[in-house]
C-alpha cells in the first residue's frame, strides 16, 4: 500500500519489478562465463553490464597491447638485422600501426558481440547497477530481486589522487593508449609492471621518446633477485629506466606556446630531476570495480584494499551468503584464464545440483610479461617458498646469455631459475627471464599441475637445437643438488 506524506505528496515504497533465480552483475569475461553457464539450468536469469559487452582482455588489454607489441617487434627485426648481414632502412608509420591495432582489436571484439546479440534481450539489461540497502538492484527504472548473485564488474586503472586534474589530456592510461590515432613522440610510463614493461618496450621500438618510472627497483613484481637483476640488466640495453625514483609532482607547462607534460622526481641517488615530454602513462596497476556497488548492502565485508573478506578462491563464493564476485571484480589473481574459470564455477554453483557442480580446480599460479626478453613466473614464488620452513629446496638455474639456440636467434639475454623440493623431487616453482619464456612456461605449469617429478620432466625428449634444451640444462642442475642418484629414484618409484 503506498504511503502518503502529511502534505499528501505520494511516498510510495518502489516496487520490485523483476524477480529471478541469478543476476550477474558484469559482462567480461568472468561475467560471460558464469551466464553461460547458468542459463543451462535457469530461464529465470539476467546479466546487466555497463560500459562495452566485451571484455577488458580484448578491448583494453591483453589483444590490443600484443597488437602494439607484434609492430614493434617487426620494427625491431628490421632495425637489428645488421648483425646477421642484413641490412634495412625502416619508416615506421605511426598512423597504420595505431590504426591496425584498433581494427584487429575491433576484429576479435566482433566475435563476442555476435555471441552477445546472441542471448535473449529480456535477460540484458544495459546500465549501471546498484545494490540498495534491501539487498534489491537498481539498475536503470528497474528494481531486480535476485535469489543469487554474481558480481563480475571487473577493474579500472589506478591513478593517483589529483594526477587527472594536474595532467588532464596529457594522462593516458591502458584503457584510453590504443585510442590514440598516432604515435606520440615522447612519453613517460610510470609503472614497471606488466602493462608498463609491455607498452615501454613496444614504443621504444617504434620510435617513441620514452622513459621508465618505478619506486621500487624491480620490475614484473619478480621475487627473485637474481631474476629481477637479470631482467634489469636485459632491458636496460633498450629503455630508459628510472628505478627506485620518487615522483613528487607531475602536470603540464607551457613553453614557446607548446603544452608539454613534466614529472617532478628524485633518482635512486635522491638528486631532484625534472621529465619533460607529451604524454604521461600511468601503470600503476589496475583496482577492483566493487566500492560503489554497494556489496556491503549484501553482507559482503570489505578489507582496506578492497577485497571482499570470507571469499572461496575456487568458486568465488562469500562465505554462507549466496553471493559470488569472481574474475577482476575480487582482486584474487587478476588473469583472464583466472577469471574464466572463477565465472565458469560460480555459473555452475548457481545451478540447483550444487554438489554436482562442475567446479574448475584453482590454476597453477602462472603469468608472462610480454616484453622481449619475456618474463614468466609459475607455482610457488621463491618468497613464499623461502617463508615456509618445511619445504626444503634447491634452485636449478640455467643462463640463455650462452645457450646454443639463443645464440643462433641473436637473443642470447636470460636466466631460468627452478625450484625444487628435495623431500618429494618435485618443482615447487620457476622465475625466468628469456626468449621463449612463454613456452617453458607452460610445459613447468603443466608438470606442477600434473604433479610430475624433475625425474619424469628428465625423461621426455628435448630436441636439438631448441631453446627448451636450456630448461633441460635447469632441470638438470636441480636434479645434481637433490643429491639423489638416478637408480635411488627408479627404486623408490617401482616400489610405490
Amino acid at each position: 500500500m503506498n504511503k502518503q506524506s502529511e502534505n499528501g505528496v505520494d511516498n510510495a515504497v518502489p516496487k520490485v519489478t523483476r524477480k529471478v533465480s541469478v543476476a550477474i552483475i558484469g559482462a567480461g569475461t568472468a561475467g560471460q562465463n558464469a551466464f553461460r553457464q547458468a542459463k543451462k539450468i535457469h530461464d529465470d536469469i539476467v546479466i546487466i553490464n555497463d560500459g562495452f559487452w566485451t571484455t577488458t582482455c580484448i578491448q583494453v588489454g591483453c589483444m590490443p597491447s600484443k597488437l602494439l607489441i607484434a609492430a614493434a617487434e617487426r620494427a625491431h627485426d628490421a632495425k637489428s638485422s645488421a648483425k646477421f648481414g642484413v641490412h634495412a632502412t625502416v619508416q615506421i608509420d605511426g598512423k597504420q600501426v595505431m590504426q591496425r591495432v584498433r581494427d584487429e582489436r575491433n576484429h576479435f571484439a566482433s566475435y563476442i558481440k555476435k555471441q552477445v546479440e546472441g542471448w535473449p534481450d529480456d535477460k540484458k539489461i544495459d546500465g549501471r547497477a546498484h545494490i540498495n540497502k534491501q539487498g534489491l538492484i537498481e539498475v536503470n527504472d528497474e528494481l531486480i530481486e535476485a535469489e543469487q548473485i554474481i558480481i563480475a564488474t571487473g577493474s579500472s586503472p589506478f591513478i593517483p589522487d589529483g594526477w587527472a586534474d594536474k595532467l588532464g589530456d596529457a594522462l593516458l592510461t591502458s584503457d584510453s593508449i590504443f585510442e590514440l590515432t598516432d604515435l606520440p613522440k615522447s612519453m613517460a610510463v610510470v609503472g614497471a609492471g606488466a602493462i608498463g614493461l609491455e607498452i615501454a618496450q613496444a614504443l621504444t621500438r617504434l620510435g617513441v621518446d620514452v622513459t621508465l618510472f618505478n619506486q621500487v627497483k624491480r620490475v614484473a613484481g619478480l621475487k627473485d633477485d637474481d631474476i629481477n637483476n637479470k631482467a634489469i640488466d636485459c632491458l636496460s640495453s633498450e629503455l630508459t629506466m628510472h628505478l627506485g625514483s620518487k615522483i613528487n609532482n607531475v602536470g603540464t607547462q607551457t613553453n614557446d606556446e607548446h603544452k608539454t607534460a613534466f614529472i617532478d622526481y628524485e633518482d635512486s641517488a635522491g638528486e631532484s630531476k625534472q621529465w619533460q615530454g607529451e604524454y604521461v602513462l600511468v601503470a600503476t596497476g589496475r583496482r577492483n570495480n566493487i566500492k560503489q556497488l554497494g556489496v556491503e548492502n549484501l553482507g559482503v565485508e570489505l578489507d582496506d584494499k578492497n577485497r571482499p573478506k570470507d571469499l572461496s578462491k575456487k568458486t568465488g563464493k562469500i562465505g554462507d551468503l549466496n553471493i559470488y564476485i569472481v574474475g577482476d571484480a575480487n582482486a584474487h589473481i587478476p588473469l583472464l584464464h583466472v577469471a574464466s574459470d572463477e565465472g565458469y564455477s560460480a555459473g555452475s554453483m548457481v545451478c540447483e545440483n550444487e554438489e554436482n557442480a562442475h567446479i574448475r580446480p584453482p590454476a597453477t599460479p602462472f603469468s608472462i610479461v610480454f616484453c622481449s626478453p619475456q618474463i614468466v613466473n609459475v607455482g610457488m614464488s621463491l618468497s613464499e617458498i623461502q617463508q615456509d620452513s618445511d619445504l626444503e629446496h634447491v634452485i636449478g638455474s640455467v643462463s640463455f646469455d650462452n645457450q646454443g639456440r639463443s645464440r643462433v636467434m641473436g637473443i642470447n639475454c636470460g636466466l631460468l631459475h627452478i625450484y625444487g623440493c628435495k623431500k618429494t623431487d618435485k618443482i615447487l616453482g620457476a622465475s625466468m627471464v628469456g626468449p621463449d619464456a612463454e613456452y617453458i612456461g607452460h610445459i613447468l605449469a603443466s608438470a606442477i599441475t600434473n604433479d610430475l617429478s624433475v625425474k619424469d620432466m628428465l625423461d621426455t625428449p628435448f630436441y636439438h637445437p631448441t631453446i627448451l634444451e636450456g630448461l633441460r640444462t635447469a632441470l638438470r642442475d636441480v636434479q645434481h643438488k637433490m643429491e639423489i642418484p638416478y637408480q635411488y629414484q627408479d627404486t623408490q618409484k617401482n616400489s610405490s
